[in-house]
């Protein structure tokens, strides 16, 4: 693949579409539920933690406009990358404000840059997409998404693996948790998301190459933020995360991270290995 942009994927840039959501009790209480906290303790009009934004604005495809691998058709709401794989890789995040229980918000998506490049593994491309979030005027949030598209996997062959970096061994909180196969459906559910490769083992086996189903890259983040929230009244107003290495489905992750100071702080998330998973640098006010 050359690393020159397209003119078609060029006319993609700067595209912009805005989506409305209603952040209901109802949908509040599921998101609730799935991450084991009490539903009935969130009612109208309540704040929700700042980064549970990203949890709302689903795109919602007709069923037929989705790919073999689950994921809407290239062109449906995403440039048409010629990369069959897609995965997402990191986030940058500045919060104003959160949702509250009740509200009637905006996420305006905008393609912001498409970046094809040769990586250590093959060709791949690197789509950025700005999401911000309103509150009728109000801003709520910013978020630059990467997501990096790749080549498909030989018939036979194994996806390849980032070699393994171990993560930080002193840490002032720990935890641990089984991604178990229900807790990834229903974040798969809330969040509306069909990708294959995280329910479907047989598909991520033989149509991708993993061993597994894969853990989805969205809740090892969710989790880690709710980790390093939960330890500081202080308010989350931004955040960066990268994903460095693949989690399963059924993995026990281990989140852990530094105490905030200079109202800055750093989590992450690793396998039962010890090996670095991702993490999150956060800011608080």
């Amino acid at each position: 693949m050359s690393s020159e942009l397209s003119p078609d994927l060029k006319a993609w840039v700067g595209r912009s579409r805005t989506v409305e959501e209603e952040v209901s009790l109802s949908s509040v209480r599921r998101i609730a539920a799935m991450l084991d906290l009490d539903p009935a303790s969130f009612r109208s009009g309540n704040p929700l933690p700042p980064h549970w934004f990203t949890l709302f604005f689903a795109d919602a495809a007709r069923h037929s406009d989705l790919g073999p691998d689950g994921h809407p058709k290239p062109g449906v709401f995403l440039p048409p990358i010629p990369l069959p794989r897609r995965m997402g890789a990191g986030r940058r995040v500045r919060i104003a404000e959160p949702l509250r229980v009740g509200d009637l918000a905006t996420r305006t998506a905008e393609v912001a840059a498409i970046l094809p490049k040769q990586a250590r593994t093959g060709a791949i491309t690197v789509l950025t997409m700005r999401h911000t979030v309103r509150r009728g005027g109000d801003l709520v949030a910013v978020e630059e998404f990467d997501a990096i598209y790749r080549e498909a996997v030989p018939p036979g062959a194994r996806s390849a693996v980032a070699p393994p970096v171990p993560a930080p061994v002193e840490a002032a909180w720990r935890e641990e948790k089984v991604l178990d196969p229900a807790l990834v459906f229903r974040y798969s559910a809330v969040t509306w998301n069909a990708h294959r490769i995280h329910y479907d083992a047989d598909y991520a086996r033989s149509g991708e190459g993993y061993p597994a189903a894969v853990q989805n890259g969205g809740l090892t983040m969710q989790l880690l933020l709710d980790a390093a929230t939960r330890r500081t009244p202080a308010r989350l107003t931004g955040f960066s995360a990268r994903l460095t290495r693949a989690l399963y489905v059924g993995d026990l992750v281990v989140l852990a991270g530094d105490a905030v100071a200079g109202g800055k702080a750093k989590a992450w998330a690793a396998d039962r290995d010890g090996n670095l998973c991702g993490e999150v640098e956060m800011e608080f006010a």
